[in-house]
């Protein structure tokens, strides 16, 4: 269930559903998701469902995976990335074989500790992460060409918007538990343009740290 041929399978329904960006594909399909998840979990590694990770959190489902992704480098391919909500790693490294620089941000410490341990043994080196409170998002280090989101805030967070590039893109799942929506920000000739991509359903987006 962890074999090159069960990745493919994942793969077939991923573009059975709609998602068309080869170059999401191919990363996805060669990416190891098992290694992202306990190994009491690994036979169920490449079904199209999100799986628990331990303090309340999951591993998204691959579809929304793809999909966030594929909506994110749409336009144009980002060069620095920022991912609020490092959660198992597996968004991350995604995004890390797509894009020249990540930098990603989770709120517990043992999830972030796990990713990094995860991130290492796939061999991503271009990712920067910190333990911290996501919704202040990273300062320090913005401008960011691109953010995305893998927990539900009920609003956009506006320190956010500010850390984002003019010409830059904002890929959140937005809304309380039962009414969320993905939405996509862009830059419009009057300011930010929301666009969304559908009904979604995700963890809360938490302040603080742990």
């Amino acid at each position: 269930m962890t074999s090159q041929r069960a990745r493919d399978r994942l793969i077939e329904r991923l573009i059975a559903d709609g998602i068309r960006d080869r170059r999401v594909l191919d990363v996805m399909r060669e990416l190891p998701r098992h290694l992202f998840i306990d190994e009491a979990l690994a036979s169920r590694a490449y079904e199209d469902t999100a799986l628990p990770i331990g303090q309340g959190q999951t591993i998204s489902q691959p579809w929304i995976v793809a999909r966030m992704t594929e909506a994110l480098i749409e336009a144009k391919l980002p060069r620095r990335v920022l991912e609020i909500g490092t959660g198992s790693g597996y968004q991350c490294a995604v995004l890390a074989q797509l894009i020249e620089q990540v930098y990603t941000v989770e709120r517990i410490d043992e999830l972030l500790r796990n990713a990094r341990r995860r991130l290492r043994k796939v061999a991503i080196d271009n990712v920067r992460s910190r333990h911290a409170d996501g919704r202040l998002g990273w300062a320090e280090e913005a401008p960011f060409d691109a953010i995305i989101l893998t927990a539900a805030g009920t609003e956009l967070e506006e320190i956010l918007l500010d850390q984002l590039a003019p010409d830059g893109c904002l890929v959140a799942p937005v809304g309380p538990a039962g009414k969320q929506t993905l939405l996509r920000v862009r830059a419009g000739a009057d300011g930010w343009v929301r666009e969304s991509l559908g009904a979604v359903s995700f963890v809360p987006l938490l302040g603080g740290v742990g």
